[in-house]
Order: structure tokens, then sequence, then C-alpha cells
């Protein structure tokens, strides 16, 4: 019972670092895309790995912090590989599912709307991209990134 336990609040643990880690992501692909003007793309690579660093630390200090006896240098490698990997599954479905989000977005929305449809669209395209990643980070993370702390668990 301990095992769920602890299980089930890592993993809100890990789901509130991902909420400001997407609160980052976000702000920064705005940053980046609207004010600063990058191709989306760019923005969204940019601001995943600004919101990488700012997972890992909250994950090592809060989520995981007896995983901070472990060696930072393996440990940040595995995270980044996992990300990385992330990065590889959030690219090429942000590529595929922008252009139809935008499409619906400016569908639903009065031309009077005061925020850009293709703004929204993007938003909305970078919400979906971040919760089908947020499920691959956290299980690939649990069983190889953080594996020895999981066998101590039990």
């Amino acid at each position: 019972m301990k095992e769920l336990i602890n299980s089930n609040q890592r993993f809100v643990k890990f789901a509130l670092v991902g909420i400001s880690g997407t609160v980052v992501d976000f702000g920064f692909f705005n940053l980046f895309s609207v004010l600063i003007g990058l191709p989306v793309i760019l923005s969204s690579i940019l601001s995943f790995s600004i919101a990488v660093v700012n997972n890992f630390y909250w994950n090592r200090v809060w989520t995981y912090p007896e995983s901070k006896t472990a060696n930072l240098a393996d440990q940040l490698t595995k995270f980044g590989i996992v990300s990385v990997l992330g990065l590889v599954i959030r690219t090429p479905l942000f590529v595929l599912i922008e252009k139809p989000v935008i499409q619906a977005a400016q569908n639903l929305l009065s031309p009077t709307f005061s925020i850009d449809p293709v703004i929204i669209g993007h938003n909305l395209a970078l919400a979906t991209v971040i919760i089908v990643v947020l499920f691959w980070n956290y299980f690939v993370n649990r069983k190889w990134t953080y594996k020895d702390l999981d066998l101590a668990e039990r």
C-alpha cells in the first residue's frame, strides 16, 4: 500500500512540476513566436528546452528529493535523453495538428474576437502535445531516470 501512495504522490508532484513547466513553456513559446517573431517550430523547441531545465530542477529537488544523492551528470543525461525523445514525439505531432487546430479556431471564433485565431490554434496545438509528452516523460523517467528510487520504496 505504501508503494501505491508513494506512486500516486509522485505522479501528482510530477504533474505539478509539469504544470510549472507548461507555464514556462507557454510563456517562452509566446514570447519567442508572438513577441519576437521566431518561427513557431523553433519557438516550440526553444520553449520546450527551457521547460525541461525547469522540470529537471524541480523534479530533482521536490518530486524525487532523495535523488540529490545520485550522480547529477548521469541523472541529467537520462532526463535529457527522455526529454529529447519527448521532443521527437512532440514536434511532428505539433506539425500534424497545427493547421487543423488553427482552422478549427478560425471556424469557431467570431471575426471580432480580440485574439488572433492563429495564436489560439498554436496554443491549443501546444497544449495537446504537452499532455501527450507528459505521460511519456513521467513513465519513462520513473522507470529509467529514477528507477533506483522506486526500488528503494519497495
